[in-house]
């Protein structure tokens, strides 16, 4: 009998329950330390720009930073949460805190159902919990919880309309990707995994078809309203956001290498100062049809940084083994953290890659396993394109490695049990 056969495991309200007020419990324990009504996260000032428009005039404002709008998905969060009243730092806080608790019941769900195993589930859902990055990501304004928990869903939701099969659940996978990606605009590039029913051999190709169609569908439903608004503001085809040319350009311009070979928080400053004055002055230099148009700006840059890039081969390489590493550094930022947490981090990091790498080689459903694995490719790809950052890695890439290196680690548990039983 395989893997996919067996029934999957019901975790249980109590078991769920645990997980989701233990995750949550140890979140508001770090924002307690941090405080309450502090905001340390750079981009919280422009969320809550977008929350505060949203609650106050019911509309989303042309621009929530000085040359772009971001997504709407966690402003929206911020808003609805708080019940109109986003500037309630405390209880903004909280609601990110619970959207992060969220995503640590979501990993014991999808591991019940690709292992069928309650026990690992639940391993796996704890791991989350206490996950520090995880955590860490979870205390402040930022978008990462909310991203996760909907791309967690998705996932979850596409296996098990796959799995059934169901086309009302492949409906909202592809719901719960479009919200992703009105958190998150990343998750764009995801859409094209919501074929993957196609691959699946247990069903007949037309079923696998009507599989992917339905979750295109919830996902073109739940985006188009969002995208015709831009239409209409904008007079322009603007699917999420307009910030695609502008994080391009700060990361692959020339005023990017600087970055590259920042030593420490002084350096570090300075040279983002630096690429943060040479970015203006070539937005300002641009005619004002340009500057007012979200398109017309974030192709102007993109082409901008391309062209640069295409004058100077040795300066992309740099680049892009700066943001390749950056992605898969197991360590937190040594020029921010103090070296006892970049060791600990870093070797707990190291030890979910390695069990991970395990769990991926020994899972059972190979189908899932190869569609986690393009997963990380096709998130790494477009963040090493564009933009790399270790909590961008943390929410993409660490509830999969928590999910398999729990796997991975009880299937080294169970070999040296065999080992010992004989003797």
């Amino acid at each position: 009998m395989t893997t996919a056969s067996l029934a999957v495991p019901r975790l249980g309200r109590g078991a769920c329950a645990a997980i989701f007020f233990g995750a949550l419990a140890l979140r508001l324990a770090v924002i307690a330390a941090t405080g309450f009504s502090s905001v340390r996260f750079a981009d919280a000032p422009s969320y809550l720009l977008g929350a505060r428009a949203l609650a106050q005039t019911g509309r989303y404002p042309l621009r929530t930073d000085a040359y772009l709008f971001r997504p709407p998905g966690y402003a929206l969060f911020l808003a609805a949460a708080t019940l109109g009243h986003p500037d309630a730092i405390p209880g903004a806080k909280v609601a990110t805190a619970a959207a992060g608790a969220s995503g640590a019941v979501l990993v014991a769900a999808l591991s019940a159902r690709i292992f069928r195993r309650r026990c690992l589930a639940i391993a796996a859902g704890a791991l989350a919990a206490v996950h520090p990055a995880l955590v860490l990501v979870s205390t402040d304004l930022q978008s990462e919880p909310l991203f996760v928990a909907l791309l967690l869903s998705a996932g979850y939701l596409l296996l098990a309309a796959t799995d059934r099969p169901s086309s009302n659940l492949a409906v909202l996978a592809g719901a719960s990707l479009a919200l992703a990606a009105l958190t998150r605009s990343s998750a764009l590039a995801l859409t094209p995994l919501l074929l993957a029913p196609l691959w699946d051999r247990r069903y007949p190709r037309r079923a696998n078809a009507h599989l992917a169609f339905s979750a295109l569908l919830g996902f073109g439903l739940a985006l188009l309203p969002w995208t015709l608004r831009n239409a209409l503001v904008f007079h322009e085809l603007v699917l999420v956001n307009d910030g695609a040319g502008y994080v391009f350009y700060g990361r692959n311009a020339d005023a990017a290498l600087p970055l590259t070979q920042a030593r420490d928080r002084v350096d570090l400053q300075r040279a983002t100062d630096a690429l943060e004055a040479t970015r203006t002055a070539l937005i300002l230099a641009l005619p004002a049809a340009v500057r007012n148009s979200p398109g017309e700006l974030s192709r102007a840059l993109t082409r901008a940084a391309l062209s640069e890039r295409r004058a100077d081969p040795r300066g992309t390489v740099r680049l892009l083994a700066w943001k390749s590493w950056e992605w898969l550094r197991p360590y937190p930022d040594p020029r921010f953290w103090p070296l006892p947490a970049v060791i600990a981090v870093g070797a707990s990091m190291t030890a979910v890659f390695v069990l991970a790498g395990i769990g991926l080689a020994r899972a059972p459903r190979t189908g899932v396993s190869a569609f986690c694995l393009v997963f990380l490719a096709a998130t790494m790809i477009f963040h090493v394109a564009f933009e790399t950052n270790w909590r961008y890695r943390t929410a993409n890439w660490d509830p999969v490695l928590l999910l398999y290196a729990s796997f991975g680690a009880a299937t080294l548990v169970a070999a040296r049990g065999r080992k010992a039983g004989p003797a």
